[in-house]
């Protein structure tokens, strides 16, 4: 049988860089690498186009597009894991400003849709008992999943998010970082707080994981195990995962933060209902581990 040639997008990541490089292949694929950067612009043509065979892809924008019936399969290959308390700023130009204080208040975010937007108004709403509706949300960009219908308040098209905090246009971001000493960080301790909710939940939050085409994963269920095998080898190489494992594979590894960031996402409006985990995957996909 001939060998395919997959378009593929995967961010630079240390545990993919073998794949990536060509030094671990396959024998029944090769993967063709499109750049983008950053990562998750593919995002958008994934979703709305499937315009590449396999991608590296935001939990929440998947959830949303299995909400909307985009012919999308996920793998358990987690590309991105990491604690998301230091994704918060706020400017003290106007006072000190904690995760209680956000109510009244007007929030930027990159989009309404983000993963790390999803997790970060998740501790807040479950761990701060923070009434996410009451804050005034600020976004810059449309959700990748174009049926979502996004309410959000639109910042001008010549504004950035951590310029309008600066001018305090806002009074707090959510999914940046930056070194400005104008700007503190909303947890006043994120790895502190981050430490305390991991011995609180168990959980590392996973943003990326890995989609294929559904027209892949139902022509060549072979190929698409091979993607994993190969991933999961490369990870594999870089010798065995820390304590806490920031980018686990397998469906039993995942599954508890799949599940939080699907109830999450529940809370929030972004999906209809909670799935359960095992329909986050299909026939070939629910059997990796």
């Amino acid at each position: 049988m001939d060998r395919l040639k997959l378009k593929a997008v995967l961010g630079n990541h240390p545990h993919v860089q073998a794949v990536k490089s060509g030094a671990l292949r396959s024998d029944l694929f090769d993967l063709d690498f499109v750049e983008y950067t950053p990562t998750n612009a593919a995002f958008k043509p994934m979703v709305r186009e499937q315009a590449f065979d396999v991608c590296e892809m935001a939990i929440v924008t998947y959830l949303m597009a299995k909400a909307h019936g985009k012919p999308l399969v996920l793998l358990p290959a987690t590309m991105m894991g990491r604690f998301q308390h230091s994704y918060a700023l706020y400017n003290p130009a106007r006072g000190t400003l904690g995760p209680s204080d956000l109510e009244g208040k007007r929030v930027g975010i990159r989009s309404f849709t983000t993963t790390t937007g999803a997790w970060i108004r998740g501790i807040l709403a479950n761990d701060y008992g923070v009434n996410l509706d009451k804050i005034r949300w600020v976004t810059f960009e449309d959700p990748h999943v174009a049926e979502y219908v996004d309410t959000t308040e639109r910042a001008p098209k010549d504004k950035k998010v951590l310029q309008m905090l600066l001018d305090v246009e806002l009074d707090a971001v959510l999914g940046e970082t930056s070194n400005d000493p104008n700007l503190k960080p909303l947890f006043p301790d994120p790895a502190a707080e981050a430490a305390k909710w991991y011995a609180r939940r168990g959980v590392v939050p996973v943003n990326h994981l890995v989609v294929v085409t559904e027209r892949l994963a139902k022509s060549r269920p072979d190929v698409v195990e091979g993607i994993y095998d190969l991933l999961k080898r490369n990870k594999g190489q870089m010798g065995p995962a820390g304590h806490p494992d920031f980018v686990p594979f397998g469906i039993e590894a995942n599954r508890k933060p799949l599940e939080l960031i699907v109830d999450y996402a529940f809370q929030q409006a972004l999906i209809p209902r909670r799935y359960a985990i095992d329909e986050l995957f299909d026939e070939t996909t629910g059997g990796l581990n």
